[in-house]
């Protein structure tokens, strides 16, 4: 498909479903000054709602889709303003920007001091952490929406060019790459010496981590967006209205649940349960051996956010607007934040604050109520977001219960070092705005048939 008809494609589905980018008319008013009150110097730590549940908020010029990363006391997140942000996690002021050329979906992996993260100028870039300056950048062909994993000095990234690449985390340079059938929007995650991730081409890929051979390929039917999460020998992933379980080892269909429409939240396992989003605007929790429902939980829009789950309870955003606290063991709703527009971004707690991202431009540090951090699968892979406690573990998620333990026993003890920090226009003007939106509706903003987790 040509980027053209890709374009129109995407254009005439979401029009005919009626949807129409909340940012294009915000970010124009933003940029004029136009219908704008207490507009003083955007990208500002501001006062939040009226409530008692939020610790901060950092208002930017576009929205969050990106899931912030929280480490050593630093929130870092891609804005569709163009900027990669640094901030402090106790009181959310800027630390550093750096900005790209287009808006920014991906969401930041830390590793070693520096930040990697992809950016609609068809970049993929590494950041210095302290002080957010480049280290190196690496041209696609397209897009780059995947958030990139990195694992024994190697970066893994897709790109709407088809490919799959991997890259020295060090210079840059590429070392290989895998082609696909479509866009790779997926985030990758390596396991035991294979990258899995999807593609628009409608496929599940498992990868060798060396050269990029392909090991197995299960066709899903449509694009695959969803992120894979990998626990005890099984890929989870969800695509055109299913969650499937895959056999890590050869790709063989375990199980598959139907949902009522697109699937492209990224699950989290926990506990022998499967976290996961639909469009249907529904929650679920799914027993990981047979994939057999043990609750859901009906918000009022989509859920694209992905969920995060931190003492016994699941956090997660949707198109309604609100972040969603949810019992983890029957899905009663704990508490809800609504915010100024739908949430895509999916959220990770850190020490007891949730951190999220919004439409409405803003990031949010919200008090979850409760201690913890985000456990499970996405944690521990490092997959649209993580804290610092779990940098370094992701082979470990394969090997069993023990092992598991293990690496439970090692974050905790990482997570010393993370509480020190962590408590609990004219013409130009509007041209960058409009450009802004373009990249938003063209790149980053999810389709209704196909969105962007």
């Amino acid at each position: 498909m040509t980027e053209n008809s890709r374009e129109s494609d995407r254009s005439d589905r979401n029009e005919c479903n009626g949807w129409v980018p909340p940012l294009a008319r915000r970010s124009l008013l933003k940029a004029t000054g136009a219908g704008i009150v207490g507009c003083v110097g955007l990208s500002q730590t501001t006062a939040a709602k009226s409530t008692d549940r939020v610790e901060w908020t950092f208002d930017t010029a576009g929205d969050i889709f990106s899931s912030p990363t929280v480490v050593d006391g630093t929130v870092f997140v891609g804005g569709g303003d163009d900027n990669v942000y640094a901030l402090d996690a106790a009181e959310g002021n800027e630390q550093w920007r750096f900005e790209t050329g287009s808006g920014i979906g991906p969401s930041p992996t830390m590793m070693d001091g520096t930040i990697f993260i992809g950016s609609g100028d068809d970049n993929a870039y590494a950041l210095d952490a302290d002080d957010g300056t480049e280290q190196w950048r690496f041209e696609t062909g397209d897009w780059v929406q995947s958030s990139p994993t990195v694992m024994d000095g190697t970066v893994f990234v897709g790109s709407w060019d088809n490919n799959v690449y991997a890259l020295d985390a060090d210079d840059g340079t590429e070392q290989w790459h895998f082609e696909t059938g479509d866009a790779v929007r997926s985030s990758a995650t390596v396991v035991d010496g294979t990258v899995f991730v999807g593609s628009d081409d409608g496929n599940v890929y498992a990868l060798d981590v060396d050269d990029g051979s392909e090991q197995w390929c299960f066709e899903a039917g449509l694009g695959v967006q969803s992120s894979p999460t990998v626990m005890d020998g099984i890929v989870f992933v969800g695509s055109n209205g299913n969650v499937y379980a895959l056999d890590a080892d050869d790709g063989t269909e375990q199980w598959r649940f139907e949902t009522d429409d697109w699937v492209d939240s990224s699950p989290t396992v926990i506990d022998g349960i499967v976290f996961v989003g639909s469009h249907d605007g529904n929650v679920y929790a799914l027993d990981a051996d047979d994939g057999t429902e043990q609750w859901h939980f009906e918000t009022s829009g989509r859920v694209y956010s992905s969920p995060t789950v931190a003492d016994g309870t699941v956090f997660v955003g949707s198109d309604d607007q609100n972040v969603y606290a949810l019992n983890a063991d029957n899905g009663n709703q704990l508490w809800q934040f609504e915010t100024d527009d739908r949430v895509v971004s999916s959220p990770i707690v850190v020490d007891g604050t949730v951190f999220v991202g919004s439409d409405d431009g803003n990031v949010y540090a919200l008090d979850s109520s409760f201690e913890g951090s985000s456990e499970g699968s996405r944690a521990q892979l490092r997959t649209l977001g993580h804290h610092g406690s779990t940098v370094g573990v992701q082979d470990e998620v394969t090997d069993g219960e023990d092992e598991i333990s293990d690496e439970e026993e090692n974050s905790e003890e990482d997570d010393e070092t993370v509480d020190d920090d962590v408590p609990g226009f004219g013409i130009g003007s509007a041209l960058t705005a409009i450009g802004g939106s373009i990249y938003l509706l063209k790149r980053s903003l999810p389709n209704t048939e196909t969105g962007s987790k």
